[in-house]
């Protein structure tokens, strides 16, 4: 059997626990058992020597199509289960775990260009109108992946982005403000302004495919490219500003049509597995 390699709603690549049992050709009768003995095994992940963790290194598989318990695997907790395990085929299907696992380390690296397109998007981020259609646009993404539902897209959203409308409340009445009536953008505005581009360029990278890891990590050097630039945010939707700084226009059209691409085309070899 071939091992498929998927991809969560967070952008995750996992495998599930049942094809990879099945492709390692272990019995069929002692599923259950070894299944939860891989859940509760010590491995020499990445990090330390330590036991499984949920939500970290897999997490259940909800279908009521299914009698028997599932679950998606990270890829490097399926590589560490199949060498363990006694199946006649796990150096090969180890062998292509690894290849896997170091392609998306390889992924977390950025080039020289990259960089540069990152420091520009930093700045054409400022504009509410760009911040406006990454979130859109990852929006649009999340509902492709649910079927076209967009169900619970508030909680995953401040999940991924690590805030949510009261936690902001909360740093406002710190701050002595008044947030009543107020959006998360106008609130962020008295909070933390910079966090806008993070948000926004997380929201792009999404958007277009990307793991959530890696958004957050080019969203969090976007943060501080804003910062040491102090990036000013305008609201440009209506009326163009009178003082807007000289900004890469083409990119900041690019990141509203996601089908024009120059800059971004520079993470077009970073394609997600179906």
């Amino acid at each position: 059997m071939e091992l498929q390699i998927l991809v969560s709603k967070k952008g995750t690549k996992v495998v599930l626990a049942s094809s990879l049992y099945l492709s390692l050709g272990l019995p069929n009768k002692q599923y259950a058992a070894n299944l939860r003995h891989w859940l509760h095994d010590i491995y020499q992940f990445h990090d330390s020597i330590r036991k499984p963790e949920h939500f970290k290194d897999f997490a259940k598989r909800q279908s009521k199509e299914v009698a028997l318990d599932d679950y998606y695997l990270s890829i490097e907790f399926a590589k560490l289960i199949t060498l363990n395990s006694k199946s006649k085929v796990k150096l090969k299907f180890a062998t292509w775990l690894l290849a896997h696992e170091e392609q998306e380390d390889r992924g977390n690296l950025l080039t020289v260009d990259q960089v540069l397109a990152v420091l520009e998007l930093s700045k054409v981020m400022g504009l509410v109108s760009c911040q406006a259609a990454c979130e859109q646009k990852h929006l649009q993404t999340y509902e492709e992946r649910n079927n076209g539902s967009a169900a619970n897209w508030w909680n995953y959203r401040s999940e991924l982005l690590g805030y949510s409308t009261e936690h902001l409340r909360k740093a406002m009445k710190q701050l002595g403000k008044r947030y009543e009536g107020k959006s998360q953008r106008q609130m962020l505005m008295n909070v933390d302004k910079h966090e806008m581009v993070r948000t926004a360029v997380v929201d792009l990278f999404m958007g277009m495919g990307k793991p959530a890891e890696y958004a957050r990590g080019i969203g969090n050097l976007a943060k501080e490219f804003a910062q040491q630039l102090n990036v000013e945010i305008f609201d440009d939707r209506e009326t163009s500003p009178a003082f807007l700084p000289k900004l890469n226009g083409e990119l900041a059209e690019e990141v509203k049509d996601l089908s024009k691409r120059r800059y971004l085309q520079r993470w077009e070899g970073m394609k997600m597995a179906s």
